[in-house]
């Protein structure tokens, strides 16, 4: 990615070395006792365990003000943190532009960045959660440790693949701002655990598109993207299909089970995003459910 002379934004907040060290699963602190569950779904890029719980439009009833420090760029030596902001401001230039096309105004979340655990209006936040958006103080969360996890363990190198991460995250704050995300809690607190897992897969899709349009516009406003970049996000989005990581931890693949969708959903929808750059290409709620297999 052609990054060096993008802006940063002003919405970074580095919490790190304040404390909470460690890579712990310490959700048991959040009082639910299917946490592990959450927990582990939540780590693949997936979004707050609050919301795969069902408790997503809840956060602000159990919403606990974490004290940090203020916003501020990274230290200029700090070219992870850099990079991370100049893709933050992308979205915020690519998301104000959408929004203000159909008559909007778009509010930037806050990334923060941490290490081991932080206070959040969502809960503890744990860098086991892998990165995540909590709707309740709209934020996104990031221990900057996960990257090492997306390039050698999820084999999905590459800064694309990295400012992916983010975009995706971006789009369920998206999703928040539109009412998205408190439509499909609502449903999901009346229906079963199954039905339940495919509404989720479809929110988690929708943000997948969502990262892909913002790949598309951000490229055609400001050309960063370089040969190849463009597989790399596709590779971190088959990485982490629920399909590729259920045969990996466990030797089988439940479908219903699903909460983030099979690799193949991933890949087509972020490239269904990527390939139009039109939001309205990415209502995975209304198309036929994809197969869940490739």
């Amino acid at each position: 990615m052609r990054l060096d002379n993008q802006r940063e934004s002003d919405n970074l907040e580095d919490r790190r070395g304040g404390g909470g060290g460690g890579f712990s699963l310490g959700g048991g602190r959040m009082g639910i006792g299917t946490i592990v569950i959450a927990l582990i779904g939540s780590y693949f890029l997936g979004i707050n365990p609050m919301t795969l719980l069902g408790l997503l439009e809840q956060a602000p009833q159990i919403q606990v003000q974490p004290r940090s420090a203020p916003a501020h760029k990274p230290p200029a030596d700090d070219e992870m943190a850099r990079f991370v902001s100049k893709v933050l401001a992308s979205t915020e230039d690519t998301w104000r532009d959408i929004f203000r096309a159909s008559g909007k105004q778009y509010q930037d979340p806050k990334l923060v960045l941490f290490s081991g655990s932080t206070p959040t209006a969502c809960g503890t936040g744990q860098s086991a959660m892998g990165p995540f958006y909590c709707p309740g103080d709209q934020k996104v969360y990031i221990d900057l440790s996960f990257y090492r996890d997306l390039k050698t363990r999820f084999k999905a190198p590459g800064e694309f693949a990295q400012a992916y991460v983010i975009a995706h995250e971006v789009g369920h704050h998206v999703q928040h701002l539109l009412g998205i995300s408190s439509k499909v809690e609502s449903q999901r607190q009346r229906i079963g655990e199954v039905e339940g897992n495919a509404l989720s897969v479809k929110l988690e899709l929708q943000a997948d598109c969502f990262a892909g349009v913002w790949g598309k516009r951000t490229d055609t406003m400001k050309s960063v993207l370089e040969p190849g970049d463009l597989e790399q996000a596709l590779t971190a989005a088959a990485a982490i299909g629920d399909d590729r990581l259920q045969q990996q931890s466990r030797g089988r693949i439940v479908p219903e089970s699903f909460t983030h969708g099979s690799s193949a959903q991933r890949v087509q929808w972020f490239r269904r995003g990527f390939e139009s750059g039109d939001v309205n290409q990415c209502n995975t709620f209304a198309a036929r459910a994809p197969s869940s297999t490739h």
